[in-house]
Parts: C-alpha cells; sequence; structure tokens
C-alpha cells in the first residue's frame, strides 16, 4: 500500500490533508466559475442585443456538450490531475487576458464568444477529470464523506460567487469581475501542485497505444455490461430530465403566474439550496448511507413527489418548504449517485463514466428548457410539473426494479 493511501486509512477525509487541498482548490475554482458566468453574463448584455447575449452564453453549453465525452477518454489517459491542473491554468490565463483587454479598449462581442467557447470546451475536460479524482486521494470508505465536502464546497461556491462578481463588476466593471475570476483560478493551482497522488494498477493500461474512439466505445460497452453502472446511468439520465426542467425555466414562470415575483424565485431557489447544503453536511458527518442503491432509487422517487408538489402548493411559504424537501432529496440522491459510481467503477473507466453522467446531467437534460416553456406556457404549471415529476420518478422506481442496483453498497 502506498503512502498516500496509509494517510487516507489513519484519516477520515474531513482530517486529510491531501483531500482538503483538493477541496480548497475545487472550491477556488468553483468560485471562480460562478463569478466568471456572472461578468460574461453581464458584458454580453451591455456589448449586444438580449439574443445576442443569449448566443454568447449557449456557445459554452453547446462546446460542453459536444465534447464532454472526449473530456472522459482524455482524463482516463492523462490522469485526472493533469487535466484539472491544465484547465484551471488555461482558464485562468484566457482570464486575465480577457480581463486586460477589457480594461484597455472595448472588443467586440466576438471576444465574448471566443472565451466562451474556450469555456465551455476546456469544462468538457474538467468536469470528468474533477469527478474522477477523489478515489486518487482517499480510500474507498471515505468517497461518501467526500462527495458531501464537495457538495458543501459548491453551496459556498454559489453563494460567495455570485455576491463578489456583483460587487467586482459595481466596482470596476466586467474587466474587474473577469480579473477576479482568474486570480481565483490561479489559487487553486498551487494546492493542485501540492496534491501527491500515486498512480493506480490500472494506470499503465490506460497508457496503451489506442485511438480515442476506441477508448470511448471500449468505456460506453463497459458501462453498458455493468451489473451497476449500467442501471445506474439510466437512472441519472431519467431524473435528470425530469429535474431540471421545471427548477430552471419552470419554476420562473410558475413564480410569475402565482404572483411571487423574482423574490419568489430568490426564496424558492434559497429554500433548495438549504435542503441540499444539509444533504451534503450529513454525508459528511455520517460518512456511510447504508443500502446506498436502495436509499438513492427512494430518495429519487420521494423527491419527485415535492417537485410536483411546487405546482399545487396554495403559498410561497408551502413553496419554499416543498423546495427545502427536494433540495434535500436530490442532493442526498446526487451524492449518492457520484460515491456509488466512483466506488463501482474501474479506476480507468471512471473519467468516462463520469463523462456520461455529465453529459446527461448538462448535454441532454437543458434540451428539455424550450420544452418545459412551451408547455408551461400552453397547459399552465400543474401539468408541466406532474409529467416531469413522473419522469424523475420513473428512474427510482427503475432503480428499485434493478436487483443489482437496488442492493448495491458503498464501502465500509
Amino acid at each position: 500500500m502506498t503512502a498516500a493511501a496509509l494517510t487516507a486509512v489513519e484519516r477520515p477525509a474531513h482530517r486529510d490533508p491531501g483531500v482538503l487541498r483538493w477541496l480548497g482548490a475545487y472550491t477556488a475554482s468553483a468560485t471562480g466559475d460562478m463569478v466568471y458566468h456572472l461578468a460574461l453574463s453581464w458584458a454580453a448584455v451591455q456589448g449586444g442585443t438580449p439574443a445576442q447575449a443569449g448566443l454568447v452564453l449557449a456557445l459554452s453549453a453547446v462546446a460542453r456538450a459536444l465534447l464532454m465525452l472526449v473530456g472522459g477518454v482524455v482524463a482516463d489517459r492523462f490522469g485526472p490531475r493533469l487535466i484539472v491542473m491544465s484547465s484551471d491554468a488555461v482558464r485562468c490565463v484566457v482570464i486575465l487576458g480577457l480581463a486586460a483587454l477589457l480594461a484597455l479598449s472595448t472588443p467586440g462581442l466576438w471576444v465574448l464568444a471566443a472565451v466562451a467557447l474556450v469555456f465551455g470546451a476546456v469544462d468538457a475536460l474538467f468536469m470528468p477529470a474533477v469527478g474522477a479524482l477523489p478515489p486518487r486521494i482517499t480510500t474507498s470508505g471515505q468517497l461518501a464523506r467526500v462527495q458531501g465536502m464537495r457538495g458543501l464546497a459548491h453551496r459556498v461556491s454559489v453563494l460567495a460567487g455570485a455576491p463578489l462578481g456583483g460587487l467586482a463588476v459595481a466596482l470596476g466593471g466586467p474587466a474587474a469581475a473577469f480579473g477576479a475570476a482568474g486570480l481565483l483560478f490561479a489559487f487553486s493551482l498551487p494546492l493542485l501542485l501540492a496534491l501527491r497522488i500515486a498512480p493506480l494498477p490500472s494506470d499503465e493500461g490506460a497508457r496503451e497505444r489506442t485511438t480515442a474512439l476506441r477508448d470511448l466505445t471500449d468505456g460506453l460497452r463497459y458501462i453498458r455490461r455493468h451489473r451497476v453502472l449500467g442501471p445506474l446511468m439510466i437512472v441519472v439520465a431519467l431524473s435528470d430530465l425530469g429535474f431540471v426542467g421545471p427548477l430552471n425555466v419552470g419554476l420562473a414562470l410558475l413564480c410569475e403566474q402565482r404572483g411571487w415575483g423574482a423574490a419568489g424565485i430568490g426564496w424558492i431557489l434559497a429554500g433548495l439550496g438549504t435542503g441540499a447544503g444539509a444533504a451534503s453536511l450529513l454525508l459528511t458527518v455520517r460518512g456511510r448511507v447504508p443500502r446506498a442503491g436502495r436509499v438513492l432509487s427512494w430518495t429519487i422517487a420521494l423527491g419527485a413527489g415535492s417537485i410536483a408538489a411546487l405546482a399545487y402548493v396554495p403559498g410561497l411559504p408551502t413553496a419554499v418548504a416543498a423546495a427545502v424537501t427536494v433540495g434535500l432529496l436530490a442532493g442526498l440522491s446526487g451524492a449518492l449517485c457520484g460515491a456509488l459510481t466512483q466506488t463501482a467503477c474501474d479506476p480507468a473507466y471512471l473519467g468516462r463514466v463520469t463523462s456520461v453522467s455529465t453529459f446527461f446531467s448538462l448535454g441532454v437534460a437543458p434540451l428539455s428548457f424550450p420544452l418545459t416553456g412551451a408547455a408551461v406556457g400552453l397547459w399552465g404549471p400543474a401539468p408541466v410539473f406532474t409529467a416531469s415529476a413522473a419522469v424523475c420518478a420513473l428512474g427510482g422506481l427503475y432503480g428499485l426494479s434493478v436487483k443489482s442496483l437496488r442492493l448495491a453498497e458503498l464501502p465500509r
């Protein structure tokens, strides 16, 4: 056993210096990403029409979706730490360069579009790699706790990134906000450099001379044949498809129809964040959830009921309470999905498996946004939220119906 593994055995994840370095780097990077997106939105709106601004923001999502599966191949071939470090370094250089350009001149909207494309491509590399890194820095028994810690870090980045970006824009315009984002990406680099991970036994096989297409098809074949991962990817696809539409486009339309306004959206989103944060804290403290496969499936099914309830509750306080429940159950199921993926998967395939689940979340599920908006306009929020919740519940029920996933356990 390596020295890094021995250290991970001696300490729980929240006391392991290696895990804490990774967590600090992830928090800085995620906060920088929040600041960057706020600055990009503001700069695009100021520099063009609303339609042009929307196009600029969409470019990142398109590039990310198209390249996500390739990102998993790259993470498995070259190692996740190298890809995470390279991604943050590229983002740091590009974003600081943009900040300097904005401070000295007024570039056209095409510059923002080019940066959005670069960030989308880099995200496609970063996301599978960051998901494949935890098994390299801790033991399998600590992975559920690491997922909880990552969830808490994400909450911190959301709470800190938006006001930090807004303050930077208010004080110095988009150039200052982009500069702040670049510094946050830079802060992650020394933490990642100090991270010590040992190569896994399967790493040598991952370096054999094969084509990227062969690596990708091997990864997809591995998922299809795996008794846990294959069904789990179907659960992820169905739950995300039913989850993201109502809680993005549908939520704004619901609040507008009920007369709750922007403040209502804020309160409901705060409820979602509070529930998700509580789920992350629970996993961080407990470190392991018994009967993980069964709990995962039930939380998805029950969370679907809470999503439907949002469209039927009589007032804003009840909607906020329902949102807390949605956040709690969705946060718990999401963390368990990540922990089961990392513990069940052969490390040589983990980047590719992570890229598939992320592709469903960030590539396929957002395609439901226009459909959700049009459906709410035609029939109102209640039937649309109910139909979306049914799709989400189908994912949970499918998980319960597959014995290998239902009986899946996290390591002790």
